[in-house]
């Protein structure tokens, strides 16, 4: 049986690219670029790629940019683009949990929860964190945002969404947040590409800021930041506050 994540993002590919949290790339990658110290001899690996839309805009910069996700469709329309741009990214399908690079890359990266914090159980979102760890280089940093646990112990998750939510994006009509395992369950429902509508199962793991460093400081990360995470604005400077839906996590070996 297909995860609820694989059956998202089975054929909705386009329908993803009008979502509003797709819509901040350049500025993203904006920081991104500033991260890395705008070196055009770095190799970049984007995890969780989903339509490409980072490694695309990362590329027609001028960067190597290697990027995987687990959904067919998704890749498909990434590489649809890529070759709209006439632009050279090498897209694969991979699960991040068991990625097949090894001390490759000096900079990765997870935006927009494109893989973690997806997965049904903690183990297998710290396998996600592993594998990343396990592709850079001994002076490698990883780059991404993840849910903010503090955000729904002050707001409602519902209602967060559902004020950012326009017509067409996909919808959450259910949410209820475990205080024990910092999971949302919710529904949501959504219209695929070809018109078909689902009422999909979803849970994700929210994480508090202590938890992210214990778990990259296991892994070997020396240097570890958190901060807020703004759509299209990322920022160093942006202290992590209750009304932060995301975080950005900046963490180098």
């Amino acid at each position: 049986m297909k995860r609820w994540y694989e059956q998202l993002f089975e054929n909705y590919a386009h329908q993803y690219e009008k979502e509003n949290f797709v819509q901040g790339t350049v500025g993203e990658c904006n920081f991104i670029e500033n991260e890395i110290g705008y070196d055009k001899t770095i190799r970049i690996l984007d995890i969780g790629c989903g339509i490409g839309r980072h490694s695309i805009e990362l590329a027609k910069r001028g960067y190597t940019v290697t990027a995987v996700d687990l959904s067919e469709s998704m890749l498909l329309r990434a590489k649809e683009k890529a070759k709209e741009q006439n632009l050279s990214v090498d897209f694969q399908r991979h699960d991040a949990r068991s990625l097949p690079f090894k001390n490759e890359f000096d900079t990765a990266i997870m935006i927009c929860e494109g893989a973690f914090p997806l997965m049904e159980t903690d183990e297998m979102n710290f396998q996600i964190l592993q594998s990343a760890s396990k592709s850079l280089k001994e002076r490698g940093k990883l780059i991404f945002t993840t849910l903010n646990g503090l955000f729904p112990l002050f707001h409602s998750v519902k209602d967060f969404v559902s004020s950012a939510t326009e017509e067409g994006n996909a919808r959450c009509i259910e949410d209820t947040f475990d205080l024990m395992t910092f999971r949302d369950h919710n529904t949501t429902t959504f219209t695929d590409d070809s018109g078909n509508k689902f009422d999909l199962e979803c849970n994700e793991r929210y994480y508090v800021p202590s938890e992210i460093s214990w778990l990259l400081k296991s892994l070997g990360f020396r240097t570890i930041t958190i901060c807020g995470a703004r759509l299209g604005a990322f920022s160093r400077k942006d202290e992590l506050t209750t009304d932060d839906f995301e975080m950005l996590v900046i963490a180098e070996k």
